[in-house]
């Protein structure tokens, strides 16, 4: 017999009165009184348990909001796109006015049982991450296999830059050869500018380093190329993806994506399949590892380009710092041992920040969306540099080198 029965037999078969029994059982007077008060009313039903959950949720999800988000999830799995919260609540955001927090999409997404359970992976925690601070500082290459309508093996080279996830570009071979490497690589150099450095891993394609060639000097066509014009070759560890985990990560997008469609029949269908991913890849989707969700196009566009070391004559002293601006609108900058107070303007306080430092030159743009902050020549005789010092003649953030 439950708790509550009890007290109805003791107070109304009994006669005992309500405190008695609220002592005797260890609940409250005030419990007693509205359950014995519910019994009058509703007879057996008031034994029932009943629910907590609230009459009213003045703020839950509306009903269209709830069916938009599950019609995007299918819509977005059907294409081969990214259907998890956070890219639903962008294109909420984007395309539909709405905002809905990336926790209230998870928990609808789990609620309606489209969130297959997967087996627990390691911890983000225990990667090193590393990023490019500027596009073309760093070009990931890589390529992947894919199977034809007739079952024959194709292969797609990529070549993404490691700042922004932009795919310069990916091209389908029957078999990617080193001469494939060099003429891709040309054509996406002449295209957006010769990157400061490349990282790929040990096949034979890329490096001839583990074939023992390359103790002795030796070089294929590839390294050669970029011995010539001073890029910094970089290759990861044997038998260890993860030092290319950028591009990696991003063939299996783009193979999700070619799965979503029918399969190409020739090379050349293949290749116009890939043309229309890398548009929608690069203009259109957003990317959840950038800022704000911002498309790759966008990142790459609007910050400065970095370039090979050797790109320019003089020996300048180069850096690249990331920082923040303080409520007064200013950022600080240490030069030959003495700090730098630098105005930038109380609008932008908080705003996190790239500074491009190029000897006394300075160019200060909005981490986030590329937008021109400051530029400046840094006056060694002042200790504060207020927004109407002098600013560099004709300043080439285009091609701005690493260190």
């Amino acid at each position: 017999m439950s708790k509550a029965r009890l007290i109805i037999t003791a107070v109304v078969l009994e006669g005992r009165s309500q405190a008695d029994v609220a002592r005797t059982y260890g609940v409250s007077k005030g419990w007693v009184s509205k359950l014995v008060a519910r019994w009058r009313l509703e007879g057996d039903a008031a034994f029932q348990t009943r629910s907590r959950r609230p009459r009213s949720s003045p703020n839950a999800t509306p009903p269209a909001v709830i069916e938009r988000i599950l019609n995007l999830r299918v819509n977005l799995q059907h294409q081969g796109l990214d259907h998890g919260p956070s890219t639903i609540a962008w294109h909420l955001a984007h395309h539909h006015s709405t905002r809905v927090s990336r926790a209230t999409i998870a928990r609808i997404l789990h609620r309606e049982g489209l969130v297959t359970p997967t087996p627990k992976k390691r911890p983000k925690s225990s990667y090193l991450r590393f990023e490019a601070a500027l596009p073309n500082e760093t070009w990931q290459a890589d390529f992947t296999h894919v199977t034809l309508a007739d079952g024959t093996d194709a292969e797609v080279l990529t070549w993404l830059d490691d700042c922004t996830r932009y795919a310069i570009s990916i091209t389908a071979h029957t078999r990617v050869t080193t001469p494939d490497v060099l003429a891709t690589f040309r054509a996406a150099a002449a295209a957006h500018g010769t990157p400061a450095s490349t990282l790929t891993d040990n096949g034979m394609v890329f490096t001839v380093r583990l074939a023992g060639l390359g103790r002795r000097g030796g070089r294929n066509a590839f390294e050669t190329e970029l011995h010539r014009l001073g890029i910094q070759q970089k290759n990861g560890s044997p038998s260890h993806p993860q030092t290319q985990g950028k591009v990696e990560r991003f063939q299996q997008t783009m193979k999700r994506w070619l799965r979503a469609r029918a399969a190409p029949t020739t090379i050349a269908d293949l290749q116009t399949l890939l043309n229309r991913f890398r548009d929608d890849y690069n203009e259109r989707r957003p990317h959840r590892s950038l800022p704000h969700q911002a498309t790759p196009a966008t990142r790459y566009r609007t910050l400065p380009k970095a370039a090979p070391n050797n790109s320019h004559q003089a020996e300048t002293h180069d850096r690249v710092r990331r920082d923040r601006i303080d409520k007064t609108g200013k950022v600080t900058l240490r030069h030959a041992s003495r700090q730098f107070n630098i105005h930038i303007g109380r609008a932008h306080a908080g705003t996190r920040i790239l500074m491009l430092i190029q000897d006394l030159e300075i160019t200060i743009i909005n981490a986030a969306t590329g937008e021109l902050l400051r530029e400046l020549t840094l006056d060694p005789s002042r200790q504060y540099q207020p927004l109407n010092s002098k600013k560099p003649p004709n300043p080439r953030v285009q091609g701005f080198p690493m260190s």
